[in-house]
């Protein structure tokens, strides 16, 4: 469930018209819903509580939205955050997210990194290669801090998910190969400073089946009692996350959070561990939208072409993945037209669908792409010399920009003329 729907013919976000907000702030721009993003995230934290031995940590993986107000919202509601880079751990403590909450996991750690997150006093580590576990050794040696850590396994599952977003396959660039897997935790535990104390995977995003997670996190489970027969301590297991959301209205909703947990209750059952896990776009995915304006309504050679203020770099998705968003518009009318929907980038990969059917629209009017609260503005470029779009959050009555559009003037103030350039009319030198 969402809080966008039409009231009185118009698009609204809560209280709030789409139509209203593009006339103060201009398109397009994206927009959240604080009441979606908050139901969400309880009605997830509400499924799986109890489970494991312990509290549950629920770690929003920041990577999906890391707007600092959308990730306050969380963090007041109780979430913690799963974060990969220096970056993320900085916006996940601005936001609110208390240290002991966060996780930080990531291919490729640089050693300053591993230092932010070791002064910052997080949860802990989740590793993923017998390198990094010798850096993570060095950097809490020179820092005289001990620190936790978790192995994170490679299961060889694939995970039925689009290639590009798939983390588990064998030949995956993510975690320690499962037959490595236990060596890696033992080799860990031979460093001084450093306390593996846990295992943990993430075998993709957009998981609509969940008998992959289940194989996965059964394997989770051989290993760790595997290691406990051996003597060492495994106290938690982070199943990751990637449930799906549905994008198209058209077909069957992915699985509830409730069956979900049902599904991590049986398979984990009699584990004796903290439970930690990893959702972003089925906390954020659809309480987002990207509200466009049509430039111009264009008739090719055998196609209809509906041309947006959007383009490829403000929602990249379609274009790498091919992904469907759905595309409504913010006054609809009561005809439909057949129209392949495209941005003004000079690229003939900025497409948002192919012969879509979609309400009639013509120069003017707005549209919104909805479910575009995951891995939208997040994977925003200036393409084109073209700005990031504003980021909008509403709640209830109220809404705020919570990211601001970058005009192009403060994105040429961050160039600089190279100092021969400087000076045109000086003798040119080979």
């Amino acid at each position: 469930m969402d809080h966008f729907a039409y009231r009185d013919g118009v698009l609204h976000a809560e209280d709030v018209s789409l139509e209203a907000l593009a006339d103060r702030v201009g398109t397009p721009f994206y927009c959240y819903s604080a009441a979606t993003i908050a139901r969400h995230f309880e009605v997830f934290s509400a499924a799986v509580a109890g489970l494991g031995n312990g509290d549950p940590l629920v770690a929003f993986a920041i990577k999906a939205n890391p707007n600092l107000s959308v990730v306050a919202t969380l963090a007041r509601l109780g979430a913690g955050a799963d974060v990969v880079s220096g970056g993320e751990l900085a916006r996940a403590l601005a936001a609110g997210v208390p240290a002991g909450r966060i996780v930080f996991s990531g291919v490729g750690k640089q050693a300053h990194e591993l230092a932010a997150g070791i002064d910052a006093g997080i949860l802990q580590f989740n590793v993923e290669s017998e390198a990094e576990i010798a850096m993570l050794a060095e950097v809490a040696a020179a820092k005289r801090k001990p620190v936790e850590l978790a192995i994170r396994v490679n299961p060889a599952v694939n995970p039925g998910t689009h290639a590009k977003i798939s983390t588990g396959n064998k030949d995956s660039k993510f975690g320690v190969p499962i037959e490595r897997a236990g060596a890696a935790f033992v080799a860990a535990a031979g460093h001084e400073w450093l306390r593996p104390i846990g295992l943990a995977a993430h075998i993709g995003s957009q998981l609509t089946d969940l008998a992959p997670i289940e194989d996965c996190i059964g394997r989770l489970g051989a290993l760790a009692a595997e290691l406990r027969g051996a003597g060492h301590a495994v106290t938690r297991i982070d199943v990751g996350g990637g449930l799906g959301v549905p994008y198209r209205r058209d077909q069957p909703p992915p699985p509830e959070p409730t069956v979900y947990a049902e599904m991590v209750a049986r398979a984990t059952r009699g584990w004796d561990c903290r439970l930690m896990f990893e959702p972003g776009r089925m906390i954020v995915g659809n309480a987002g939208v990207l509200v466009s304006s049509v430039i111009l309504v264009k008739q090719g050679a055998a196609k209809t072409f509906v041309v947006t203020d959007a383009g490829m770099n403000d929602l990249l998705r379609p274009s790498l993945y091919n992904a469907w968003h759905d595309i409504v518009a913010l006054r609809p009318a009561a005809d439909r037209i057949t129209a392949t929907v495209v941005g003004p980038v000079c690229e003939s990969g900025d497409t948002f669908a192919e012969d879509r059917d979609i309400h009639a629209v013509a120069a003017g009017d707005r549209i919104a792409f909805l479910t575009a609260g995951a891995y939208g503005a997040t994977m925003a470029s200036t393409y084109n010399s073209r700005p990031l779009v504003p980021e909008v959050m509403v709640n209830g009555v109220d809404w705020a920009v919570v990211s601001a559009r970058n005009e192009p003037a403060a994105m040429q103030a961050l160039d600089s003329v190279a100092p021969w350039l400087a000076q045109p009319d000086s003798p040119r030198t080979v």
